[in-house]
């Protein structure tokens, strides 16, 4: 008999919660729901919505079990736990070694009472008492993690024993990215090699090389699973396919390029459904949120998010979006791709094969009475006249732009071809974010000065890090070293707020510094300073802040 991945049924977490008054029953109740629609487990969605908290409810569970509550987010596991356990028995029984004396053993799991457990540790601990505690099942699965064969070495199994298995290449690649949560996957021709890399938490990594010839066969059975030409090696391509594994599934965006060296592919891993994240959950400071929620509010206008790819506009506008969402309100949104699925909205994806552009689609929507549109993004001057007219004529516009901050977005929609009194009469607000690593809390340490070469990285540091009293957090180095230091990532942002001063600004036709100027007299609060609020509160360090955002020169902002 093997454990099973589902340690408790809901009903026993829900009664342990509710007799504990850990949460309420209507929290349960929303918390069920949601879990239904985005196909998660009860306890995640609870975790997520901070209804509970992780180290509290292990306890409460390890008690039920009548054990005790290992909590590896404090004592995190290292790579030699795997000297200790075989791989068959941590795999089958969901067993992670803690620790070891001269009289016992302390092994944690996320089912304490699984019936066979002991006998099947007495295997490998046969004259020592095995003390078994209680683990939650999200830890015991990424330590289980370090048991994986390395994905060069899966590889090279599949060429040594099959050398046309290229589906199962594929495969061990796409598995390998999923169970890392990586948003992108690179293969990249180089001159004897192609390289594969995996962009985690907003960094590239190298994971596998590969022959060229073997290469040429990924291409094109990527192109078949994506319906492009395989016959065109000398053109873009863009496309789509879906990947069910084993152990993951995930819909996923093709991007095709001709290079010195062949075809590069670039393949974006969307996400099935956007969670329900609260706009404090995305990094957004109470400010921040006071702001956006103001204009959203408005039954017309034009609110924009703006950013670099892979900024996060994306997660932040469909957060708003799940607020906006009401049994009363028609929301519709035109998308290209459509990243996130969500009940209650009409979502149309664009279509270049059947004319369905952006222009097109939105003409059609605006006949649909909408209240709320999102526009994936505004990219020519007929989609902003349409998304303006829209915002003009009794509609809430969502919408991102590709720019590198808030101020540069109003420059950017008067270039395309925006009259200046249309843009100033609609737009409410203009958001800037980037994405920055968090860091884990064990694995940093406190500053009371900044970095040694912050000045050399950021030539205006110094007038935005004044006080010498003002401690900041770094990521500690042997953590660092080891990629343990930072998991996951948040927002940093900047919001301008159209004014009645930057509404005649935008009349005279501004440079982004002249939007800028004004809005710091507004009291605009930049990405760079929202982000030193968050490495003097430890969820990022500085190193990393400065990595992603740059302080704009004081003279700018005055």
């Amino acid at each position: 008999m093997k454990a099973k991945p589902n340690f408790l049924p809901d009903e026993i977490i829900k009664s342990i919660l509710l007799e504990q008054n850990i949460v309420t029953l209507p929290d349960i109740q929303d918390a069920e729901q949601l879990a239904i629609t985005e196909e998660r487990t009860l306890v995640s969605v609870l975790i997520q919505k901070n209804l509970i908290d992780q180290h509290k409810f292990g306890e409460t569970v390890a008690k039920y079990y009548e054990t005790s509550f290992i909590d590896f987010n404090k004592h995190p596991a290292s790579a030699d736990i795997i000297e200790h356990i075989p791989k068959y028995i941590a795999i089958d029984w969901r067993v992670v070694f803690v620790s070891e004396d001269d009289e016992g053993v302390v092994i944690a799991t996320d089912q304490p009472n699984c019936e066979g457990l002991d006998k099947a540790l007495e295997i490998v601990y046969k004259k020592k008492d095995i003390i078994i505690a209680y683990a939650l099942p999200d830890a015991i699965d990424n330590i289980l993690l370090f048991y994986r064969t390395p994905l060069q070495e899966s590889v090279r199994y599949i060429l040594e024993h099959n050398a046309e298995d290229i589906p199962g290449i594929i495969d061990a690649v796409f598995d390998e990215a999923l169970t890392k949560n990586v948003s992108d996957i690179h293969f990249e021709p180089r001159r004897s090699r192609v390289v594969v890399r995996f962009r985690i938490d907003g960094l590239l990594e190298e994971v596998l090389s590969l022959r060229p010839s073997v290469y040429m066969n990924i291409v094109n059975r990527i192109k078949v699973e994506s319906f492009l030409r395989i016959d065109d090696h000398f053109a873009a391509q863009d496309g789509a396919m879906r990947y069910d594994g084993q152990e993951h599934s995930a819909d996923m965006r093709i991007s095709i390029i001709p290079t010195m060296h062949g075809e590069k592919i670039c393949i974006r891993v969307l996400s099935k459904y956007v969670r329900d994240l609260a706009l404090l959950d995305l990094g957004m400071s109470s400010e921040h949120q006071l702001l956006l929620q103001r204009a959203s509010q408005k039954p017309f206008g034009l609110i924009l998010v703006v950013g670099p790819t892979g900024s996060g506009k994306s997660t932040t506008l469909y957060s708003l979006m799940s607020i906006l969402n009401r049994p009363d309100v028609n929301i519709t949104t035109i998308e290209d791709p459509v990243e996130y699925k969500i009940n209650d909205i009409n979502q149309i994806q664009v279509n270049l094969a059947t004319g369905l552009t952006f222009a097109r689609g939105l003409r059609s929507i605006v006949r649909q009475d909408p209240d709320v549109i999102l526009i994936g993004e505004i990219r020519d001057q007929e989609t902003a006249e349409i998304a303006v007219n829209a915002a003009l004529t009794g509609h809430l516009v969502l919408s991102t732009v590709h720019a590198n901050d808030a101020a540069t977005a109003i420059p950017r929609l008067l270039d395309m071809g925006i009259e200046p009194f249309l843009l100033a009469s609609t737009l409410e607000l203009v958001v800037g974010q980037r994405l920055v690593r968090k860091l884990v809390a064990d694995a940093r340490k406190e500053i009371t000065e900044p970095i040694a070469d912050a000045s050399k990285r950021a030539p205006y540091i110094d007038a935005y890090v004044k006080s010498k009293n003002i401690k900041y957090f770094e990521a500690d180095e042997e953590a660092n070293k080891n990629g343990r230091a930072y998991a996951g990532r948040t927002a940093v942002y900047e919001m301008i707020p159209i004014t009645d001063a930057i509404e005649d600004l935008i009349i005279k036709r501004p440079s982004a510094r002249d939007i800028l100027k004004r809005a710091k007299i507004d009291g605009m609060i930049s990405m760079f300073e929202d982000g030193l609020k968050k490495a003097q509160q430890g969820i990022t360090s500085l190193s990393e802040l400065l990595r992603v955002v740059q302080p704009v020169e004081p003279d700018s902002e005055k």
